[in-house]
């Protein structure tokens, strides 16, 4: 594919140009009432091409690539239309990835043969208990090409698949949900995760209502994640030195360099990450305040986000950089948040005189953008803490909460481990969360969601 964005590039006859070839290969797997459902693969290619001719760029995308010229042509024409680009600036330099001739990687479903084979065991041994199971597994490998005028060439590939399984029975309160991210299924075992889905509903056999108010409440790593994958995707520099965001300072400038969290507290992207490894260049087809069409090709460092509790950097392109006098320090796919402590979600509830254990969040929404105040539900199992056990379910709940304000109320952080953040994880697969104690979680109304 690498002779596509060769081709693209002699065509352009603009002052630069930006070639981004993606494909993917996916497959997935379904099961609802214990039984495989249904089972998909995919192949999609998209080639997005960046014309800058003076301070202006044109970009244009196509998914079907039978007129190359005319695509190109397209891109330079809407360059000539448009205005001087805010974000202009050089194109990055640089050479050539050793792989860059190499075809796409492709997946197949037999991936999951494992995967399937363990589920037919638990939908076996759950029918005999009374449970149903219902789930998806998704696998996903894409290669991206990335050539530009300057000579530029990158390819990177980006395996990604996750798993998500949910128990029920006829019980109230008996739901419960697990899920795991995975680079190739090696370390992914159906038994581990069924077992932590009987232990949850294991805990519902009895069920309290309980009314709403603020509870010491414990957020697993999956509901941390969802927290702060919501705080990463709106750390703009740029928005933030213009007054519009919760990391805004009142009276001008940002909250860098500003105490937010408690001592020994670490937010965090490596794109080199072992395990939790992405693409490690910037790839972008348009501009916006968290990423710029200039900055294609530009290597990705890791970068601390929060050190010791303190705010450190913000995202920022090379041209918010410029403009705010910061580092270059541009968005990065995954998020690691580490603490001073090392205990497990077990170990905090053994600690909990009386509080919530939470299972995850969902329905996510920003009810007010400058402080990042966030509400959404509680969902697939709530649980009452008493005298250091877990005594039970309760119900839903509406919780209302800004992260960032969160992270000041912290009192206990548990060892960073794995986690798939439920909400996003179609969007934000690769985390690495700890549990956290918050003593007055905000939960502002009882939901019937179940």
């Amino acid at each position: 594919m690498s002779e596509i964005v060769e081709k693209a590039l002699a065509l352009s006859q603009a002052d630069g140009c930006v070639v981004v070839l993606q494909e993917s290969s996916t497959v997935n797997l379904r099961w609802a009432n214990s039984t495989l459902t249904t089972n998909g693969s995919r192949r999609e290619r998209h080639l997005v091409v960046i014309s800058v001719i003076g301070e202006s760029v044109g970009v244009r995308g196509a998914s079907v690539l039978d007129d190359l010229a005319g695509l190109v042509r397209a891109s330079e024409q809407a360059a000539r239309e448009a205005g001087p680009a805010e974000d202009y600036g050089p194109l990055v330099e640089g050479g050539q990835d050793a792989d860059w001739s190499q075809p796409a990687e492709v997946t197949t479903t037999s991936v999951f043969a494992t995967l399937a084979t363990d589920l037919g065991a638990s939908f076996a041994s759950g029918r005999a208990d009374g449970l149903q199971h219902y789930g998806y597994a998704t696998h996903d490998q894409t290669t991206t090409w990335l050539g530009s005028s300057t000579g530029l060439r990158r390819r990177h590939v980006q395996p990604h698949g996750y798993v998500e399984m949910t128990a029920k029975n006829d019980r109230r309160g008996g739901s419960s949900w697990v899920g795991q991210h995975t680079r190739d299924w090696s370390d992914l075992a159906v038994p581990g995760l069924d077992a932590q889905l009987r232990r949850r509903l294991s805990w519902a056999s009895r069920y309290v209502e309980v009314p709403a108010g603020r509870y010491e409440t414990i957020l697993p790593p999956s509901a941390v994640a969802d927290l702060l994958v919501y705080t990463h995707w709106t750390s703009s520099g740029r928005d933030a030195a213009e007054g519009r965001t919760v990391f805004s300072k009142p009276g001008g400038g940002t909250r860098v360099g500003e105490v937010l969290a408690p001592e020994g507290f670490t937010v965090r992207s490596d794109p080199h990450d072992p395990a939790l490894a992405v693409r490690p260049f910037v790839v972008a087809s348009s501009s916006s305040s968290m990423t710029s069409v200039f900055d294609n090709g530009l290597d990705l460092p890791a970068t601390d986000w929060v050190r010791d509790g303190r705010l450190e950097a913000l995202v920022q392109t090379r041209a918010s950089a410029r403009t705010t006098g910061s580092p270059v320090t541009p968005y990065v796919d995954n998020l690691i948040v580490e603490g001073a402590g090392g205990a497990t979600t077990d170990e905090l509830v053994a600690s909990t005189e009386r509080g919530l254990l939470l299972t995850c969040l969902w329905y996510i929404r920003v009810v007010d953008p400058q402080t990042l105040l966030l509400t959404g539900l509680t969902r697939d199992g709530v649980y009452l803490v008493e005298g250091g056990e877990v005594v039970g379910a309760v119900n839903n709940f509406r919780w209302n909460e800004s992260p960032v304000d969160l992270l000041g109320r912290i009192t206990e952080v548990g060892a960073s481990v794995p986690t798939l953040p439920r909400e996003w994880s179609d969007y934000f697969t690769w985390a690495r969360m700890p549990a956290l104690r918050v003593p007055d979680f905000n939960m502002s109304s009882v939901s019937q969601a179940s």
